[in-house]
């Protein structure tokens, strides 16, 4: 091809649609070659392979908006419609009427239903992870414990970056025991406390463990297990999307969670239903709220219009434990004087402060019960995560600092 065939720089940057610097860019990242003009002045391009890179371009754009990794996530866990949703296109609170905890986390990793399945802890994890929890200062909360139980059960398991399918899960049912049991007890272990929402009770309380609670509690941890891709969901995309094994993955997820505006909402619930009980009367709470420009715990969610599905199921089953009823009424005259001025309804952050403040719970309970339930589901978005090409989440930074060059900076 000869020198007049070729493009200049000026020319290649028109067909392609870029600024000159852009096409050099293309150059640096190997998309492009170029070859010094006769007497070295600028560079020349192969309009053929200038063409081909438009055409390249061109179907890129075309392609969908999740294959440039800043789009919607492809996912068969999770369907949020119509205020309701599903596991797997079976409705979530179908599950939580039939099954337990075990059961739905194990469904929903292999598509088997086992009766009966229990999780247990592999015994050098749980002393490992008892030792680090022992080792946190007193001032720790659960959070804290959750946290250092994932690191010291991943450094246990020297088969952690097996990423195959049949590994992953391995390690994911010994790590959920292991997150609750390396817990310090609050009360007495039930007398039945082979399945897991029977463990996490005497973790979290030290009233005595009746089946109408357990009940409760078993079916808060399957309707937390998923819930599309909340923030702590796409951290453990991000993570396992890079090969984090699942220890790590698990831990990007309690790190996500541990922000204020995701896991500690039941806290806030918490402390709100205290107070009503205290005062005797939701409106002056409610009035304190407003006024000082904050919005009420446990009302509404951006994914429901009407009622949260969580919540109804759940206050339907503590309608079923006597000692809940304080609590479940203040809650709902929460609701129902809001709702004078803003059509909010219940969402399960209020339903889990009504089990965490009848059970004389800490605030914290209801953050804990999240965690451990939706490690499951964590679990579950790192396995499709692994089926997927690597890293394929890196969206592309806009840059919007000093235009460059500037300046070395002077001490």
């Amino acid at each position: 091809m000869t020198t007049e065939e070729r493009l200049s720089t000026r020319e290649a940057a028109e067909r392609l649609g870029v600024k000159p610097e852009t096409v050099y860019a293309y150059v640096s990242r190997g998309l492009l070659s170029s070859r010094r003009a006769p007497g070295g002045r600028g560079s020349t391009f192969d309009p053929e392979e200038v063409d081909a890179l438009v055409r390249r371009t061109r179907r890129a754009a075309q392609q969908p908006a999740e294959d440039a990794g800043t789009g919607p996530v492809r996912t068969a866990i999770t369907l949020i419609d119509r205020d309701r949703y599903y596991f797997r296109g079976v409705d979530a609170t179908a599950l939580a009427e039939r099954y337990g905890y075990e059961e739905v986390a194990e469904w929903l990793w292999t598509g088997v239903l086992r009766r009966g399945v229990r999780f247990i802890s592999p015994p050098q994890a749980l002393e490992a992870a008892r030792r680090a929890v022992a080792a946190l200062p007193g001032h720790s909360g659960p959070m804290d414990r959750l946290r250092a139980t994932a690191v010291a059960a991943a450094v246990a398991d020297p088969l952690r970056f097996d990423l195959s399918p049949e590994a992953v899960l391995g390690a994911a049912r010994g790590l959920i025991p292991t997150l609750v049991r390396a817990l310090p007890p609050a009360g007495t272990p039930h007398r039945g406390g082979g399945r897991l929402a029977w463990r996490l009770w005497s973790r979290l309380s030290g009233h005595p463990a009746d089946e109408a609670s357990l009940r409760v509690l078993d079916a808060a941890l399957v309707l937390l297990i998923d819930h599309d891709l909340a923030a702590s969901t796409l951290a453990v995309r991000i993570a396992a999307s890079a090969r984090a094994h699942p220890y790590a993955v698990v831990s990007a997820g309690l790190g996500a969670l541990d922000g204020p505006l995701h896991g500690a909402a039941s806290g806030l619930a918490h402390r709100m239903l205290t107070e009503v009980l205290d005062r005797g009367s939701a409106a002056p709470v409610v009035a304190d709220h407003l006024r000082a420009g904050r919005s009420v715990p446990g009302l509404g969610h951006r994914l429901y219009a009407a009622e949260d599905p969580r919540a109804v199921m759940l206050f339907r089953l503590l309608e079923d434990v006597p000692y809940a009823a304080p609590a479940l009424a203040a809650a709902r005259e929460v609701a129902g004087t809001t709702a004078r001025h803003t059509p909010l309804h219940a969402n399960v952050d209020l339903a889990l402060a009504v089990l965490s403040v009848s059970a004389g719970m800490l605030p914290e309970a209801g953050e804990t019960i999240f965690s451990v339930a939706r490690t499951a589901g964590w679990i579950a978005h790192a396995l499709e995560e692994y089926g997927e090409p690597p890293l394929r989440m890196r969206p592309s930074g806009l840059y919007v600092g000093p235009r460059p060059p500037q300046p070395v900076p002077m001490p």
